[in-house]
């Protein structure tokens, strides 16, 4: 309950904020603006350069790229069943396959798994996760958002300018690198803001009270991300045999809500900015109870 409760907290922020005359309407908008572009790629910029790879750690490398080819597909099927919206379509293939496998994944992971769990979670993370959302994340905002469908050559565009994968490559060019003292504390500092900043400007675009149009959307999307993927998962490495820690947290990993940094890029890019953030909100308060349930999943089928 202590790493769950400073979440509430910062969404109920959110909420009494929007309730403060002082506070305009565009606040949400320009905290994610502050995410995407600052606070983003210095967590980026922190986190890459400490992880490194081996053979024993190939599960939670590949599987979140499994995860966002499944469920990508999933949605897509979905939408089109559906014939759903074109900005809807957008907003759920961007938020069901990049789970908060970073901000609530891996306080959970070592709530559930102990910290020796915690090195999969990070693996899973950075390798997995964030550059899903530099990469894979990118390009869906460049074909669905704006109403405009661009060209390849805009989508590359988009993709290099983009501020997290620019970190991204800077990372990973000048891993080696020592930075300067005061350089890297300054990062440090300025990552630690991600995560406040985020839940307050999802708690403050937050509303329990949502067009009607989009409440299935928000039901089927979290459908998908919190019970389908995961449960379609385990019985895979069921099927497979695959055993051991980092295979546990890999498939705990999967389970976890849509990604705040991604409901803050989806906002950004006019996609359903009400769903999206109904989707990382109502994503948090419900994987409380799911979280536990896939984890005994988990534990029944998958040994240590």
């Amino acid at each position: 309950m202590e790493n769950v409760l400073p979440f509430l907290i910062l969404l109920a922020a959110g909420q009494v904020m929007r309730r403060i005359p002082g506070f305009p309407e565009g606040t949400a908008q320009s905290l994610n603006l502050y995410v995407i572009y600052i606070a983003l790629p210095a967590l980026i910029l922190v986190q890459v350069p400490k992880l490194s790879l081996s053979e024993n750690l190939l599960v939670p490398v590949l599987m979140p790229w499994l995860v966002v080819l499944f469920s990508g597909i999933m949605v897509w099927i979905v939408c089109r069943l559906l014939n759903w919206t074109r900005d809807i379509t957008g907003a759920l293939l961007l938020m069901v396959p990049l789970g908060n496998t970073a901000f609530l994944g891996i306080p959970m992971v070592e709530l559930f798994y102990g910290s020796s769990g915690v090195t999969y979670a990070i693996l899973y993370d950075q390798f997995g996760s964030f550059l899903a959302l530099s990469t894979y994340g990118t390009l869906i905002i460049a074909l669905y958002g704006g109403g405009i469908k661009p060209t390849w050559s805009m989508i590359a565009r988009k993709i290099i300018l983009f501020p997290p994968f620019i970190a991204l490559v800077a990372a990973l060019i000048f891993r080696s690198a020592e930075l300067p003292g005061w350089l890297h504390a300054m990062l440090e500092m300025t990552a630690g803001s991600l995560v406040p900043v985020v839940m307050v400007a999802i708690g403050f675009q937050l509303r329990l009270t949502m067009p009607s149009s989009e409440w299935m959307p928000l039901f089927v999307g979290l459908t998908l991300r919190l019970i389908v993927t995961p449960m379609v998962f385990i019985m895979i490495c069921m099927l497979f045999g695959l055993t051991g820690l980092g295979v546990q947290v890999s498939l705990f990993e999967t389970a976890m809500p849509p990604m705040v940094a991604a409901g803050a890029l989806a906002s950004i890019a006019g996609l359903k900015p009400r769903l999206t953030s109904a989707l990382v909100g109502f994503g948090i308060l419900v994987s409380f109870l799911t979280l536990p349930v896939i984890h005994y999943l988990i534990d029944l089928v998958i040994t240590g």
